[in-house]
């Protein structure tokens, strides 16, 4: 076994001790199903339906439904506590249908795009590795679990609450960051789809605002579900309000941002109009350009 399998093992192990540890926190004061927490029961159902997929992924050596797992996974688990939850109110239907929303859409857009693609370059190199490749299944269970976990939390919550300025605020906050989301991806793909733009960068529409607008977005329409999660959670369940700080250290810190910004800095790097992009527009929290100023 190569070192690179080993410490694959060691950081799966490590993530289902993180995803335990959610599923603790998260369970406090919700609700239970058989006398199992019906947090953890969600938390495990998005591990699971990962190392399903993973089975006929690694036999076929492809990836290609990888991130469509992922978004139906936001989907199947979010549908299961939904319909096990004791006495589901507005607060509980409208986090739900958010959350469905949104991986619908994206589960779409990514699947078109490998399609498109025929491959994901990330997963490249590690295919081949039955552990490297079961750790890249076993994290996406972690990212469902955590990106998840405020939404679950208040679904699966025994305290009940109407609506109220919380959740009128985290309903606009998350409108904010799913049409920025969308805009920008609608924007990139019509960018890279026009014959006159080939290998070229895209700095045109959000993007002049911002090297990664949809990834801001993202964290955005994940705090507005924080949002309207909170007057529903109690005790340690106030822990899964990690959810949009996991969602922003995963693309600031991890496989967003570093992955594309390196690609770029291959293709582009040291062409003067990119590296004047990329010094005057930020990496993220988009910015009025110096043009319209």
């Amino acid at each position: 076994m190569q070192p690179a399998d080993d410490q694959a093992i060691i950081a799966i192990l490590v993530v289902l001790l993180l995803g335990a540890g959610l599923a603790l926190a998260g369970s406090s004061g919700g609700a239970t199903v058989n006398g199992v927490p019906l947090f953890a029961l969600c938390l495990l159902l998005a591990f699971a339906i990962q190392w399903v997929a993973f089975i006929p992924a690694f036999l076929k050596q492809t990836e290609r439904f990888y991130d469509l797992t992922g978004s139906l996974t936001y989907v199947g688990v979010t549908g299961l506590a939904l319909a096990l939850s004791p006495a589901p109110d507005a607060r509980t239907y409208l986090l739900a249908g958010l959350v469905a929303v949104w991986a619908l859409r994206l589960g779409a857009f990514l699947f078109s795009r490998i399609r498109a693609a025929g491959e994901d370059r990330r997963f490249r190199e590690i295919k081949p590795s039955f552990a490297r490749f079961l750790l890249a299944w076993t994290l996406q269970g972690l990212w469902v679990s955590f990106t998840l976990a405020a939404a679950l939390a208040a679904i699966t919550s025994a305290h009940r609450l109407p609506l109220d300025a919380f959740a009128l605020a985290g309903l606009l906050v998350w409108l904010l960051g799913f049409g920025i989301e969308v805009i920008a991806d609608w924007q990139k793909r019509a960018f890279n789809a026009a014959p006159a733009n080939k290998g070229k960068f895209i700095n045109v529409g959000l993007w002049t605002w911002s090297r990664h607008p949809n990834y801001f977005g993202e964290i955005v329409l994940w705090l507005g579900i924080a949002i309207i999660a909170f007057p529903a959670l109690r005790g340690w369940q106030f822990v899964t309000l990690i959810s949009p700080v996991f969602v922003t250290l995963l693309l600031t810190r991890v496989s967003g941002i570093p992955l594309l910004e390196a690609r770029a800095d291959e293709k582009w790097a040291g062409r003067p109009d990119y590296e004047a992009y990329k010094a005057g527009t930020p990496a993220l929290i988009p910015r009025r350009p110096a043009r319209l100023k």
